[in-house]
């Protein structure tokens, strides 16, 4: 009987790593490429896994969360953090390549596998049967775009993707920072960074005063839509005041450590304004600052940000975003194996499901490529330990809020909390290290793979 083909749906560095996974599982694989016969506003080329941004893949050291992330995927084979070390160009240290010859290397490599055909050209529609790995990347067609709005019957994509930093729970000054809901209604949900009103005017002209990044061309059309979702530095500069009749509202907050609110002599104590922090994991080991949705410079955003009483030591898993971005909500759509809970059959991963950076690409790459293989195998799909950082990051865009869902990219943030707690944040880093490869090695061990060239299937 002939076997079944594989369809992947985008050959950035997600579609690239799902193909190469599948061929090397022995099934063909059909890798649709719209490039160089349709051209995004980002890219320039019709080669495989282009990189339009940097050229830097980020920290090589293993004790950051993308050396991590690269140490995994050189464990599981992957084919994309091996042409990135096998063509690196010296930059400190993180893993940066050649891009044009890292591109044309797998380009080639994947043009001439055996398994593997290159077949360019838009595809305006998903596959309506079949093993489907769809990794189309932030700048998805309009029409295949549209299809899947269709498939999915929701308003499922984010166009323009304004998003606010997001901050390490353990980073945040409990001794400033207190617990309350407005009116104290409902549970504390919310942990609240009080200001008073000389604090308020530093920050707010700094804010003002702040080097911000320019949007592109194609994004100042988009950008134009989004009234309702305004930079926090724009808020500023329309008003002293606009923050606090905004996001930084302190109206119904009060810190319960200092007595009763409505004692009258602690009516002096009501804070000027209040920056809020809501819970993004079940664990609360990071925070989102409501509100704060920017296009600030990082550096800016970490100099401006740490003027926040609270937040003056603050350590950043993600910055503040405004760009143009099409990612779906992984959490209402997708399981933690990347595949779709309405179509099993259908898988996704990139920067379309929720994960930022290149090597976060690559491993979602690489477990669709794995699961959609297993499915055509008759295997169980498969999810790495949550103690790793590609199993707690895909675990957190199938399991975080959908109210909230933003783009995530790796961060020690996401992994369960050590059994100990080490203050000093490089050995705890390091030790997070040390568990997730443990981890890993004993989880590839139990599936029978005994060599890292080789993936279990």
């Amino acid at each position: 009987m002939e076997q079944q083909i594989i369809e992947v749906i985008g050959g950035g560095l997600a579609g690239t790593e799902a193909a190469w996974q599948i061929a090397q599982a022995g099934i063909p694989v059909i890798l649709h490429e719209m490039r160089p016969m349709r051209l995004s506003p980002a890219h320039h080329t019709g080669e495989l896994a282009e990189l339009v941004c940097s050229n830097s893949f980020g920290a090589q050291s293993s004790d950051r969360a993308a050396g991590l992330l690269h140490a995994e995927l050189r464990r599981l084979g992957s084919i994309i953090i091996s042409k990135a070390d096998e063509h690196a160009v010296p930059a400190g240290g993180a893993l940066a390549v050649d891009r044009a010859v890292f591109s044309q290397e797998l380009t080639q490599t994947l043009a001439s596998h055996p398994l593997i055909e290159l077949r360019r050209g838009e595809c305006a529609a998903l596959p309506p049967e079949g093993v489907v790995v769809l990794t189309t990347g932030p700048l998805t067609s309009p029409a295949l775009a549209e299809d899947l709005q269709r498939f999915t019957s929701m308003e499922y994509f984010s166009f323009f993707d304004a998003a606010s930093p997001i901050v390490v729970g353990e980073s945040i000054n409990r001794e400033i920072a207190f617990m309350a809901s407005r009116y104290d209604k409902g549970e504390a949900a919310y942990l609240n960074c009080p200001m008073n009103r000389e604090q308020y005017l530093h920050f707010w002209q700094e804010l003002c005063a702040a080097e911000k990044t320019e949007l592109k061309d194609f994004e100042q059309e988009t950008a134009k839509f989004f009234e309702g979702c305004l930079p926090i530095e724009e808020m500023g500069r329309r008003g002293e005041d606009t923050m606090r009749y905004g996001p930084l509202k302190p109206v119904g907050l009060f810190d319960t450590r200092q007595g009763d609110y409505r004692a009258p002599e602690n009516q002096s104590k009501r804070p000027y304004a209040v920056v809020q922090l809501r819970q993004e994991d079940k664990a609360g080991q990071l925070w989102n600052m409501v509100g704060f949705q920017t296009n600030l410079r990082w550096g800016e955003q970490k100099r401006v940000f740490r003027l926040i009483p609270g937040l003056e030591e603050a350590e950043f898993v993600r910055m503040g975003v405004m760009h143009c971005n099409t990612f779906l909500n992984a959490p209402q759509l997708l399981q933690a194996t990347l595949q779709f809970n309405q179509r099993p059959s259908l898988l996704a991963a990139g920067q379309l499901v929720g994960t930022e950076g290149y090597t976060a690409a690559a491993a979602g790459g690489w477990l669709a490529g794995t699961n959609a293989a297993r499915l055509v195998l008759g295997l169980e799909p498969v999810t790495l330990p949550t103690t790793t950082m590609m199993g707690a990051l895909f675990e957190f865009i199938s399991s975080a809020s959908p109210k909230h869902f933003q783009p995530m990219p790796p961060n020690f943030g996401i992994l369960p909390q050590l059994s100990v707690r080490i203050k000093n944040k490089r050995e705890r880093y390091g030790a997070y290290r040390d568990r997730a490869l443990t981890e890993l090695d004993n989880w590839i061990k139990k599936r029978g793979q005994m060599a890292p060239s080789l993936t279990y299937f």
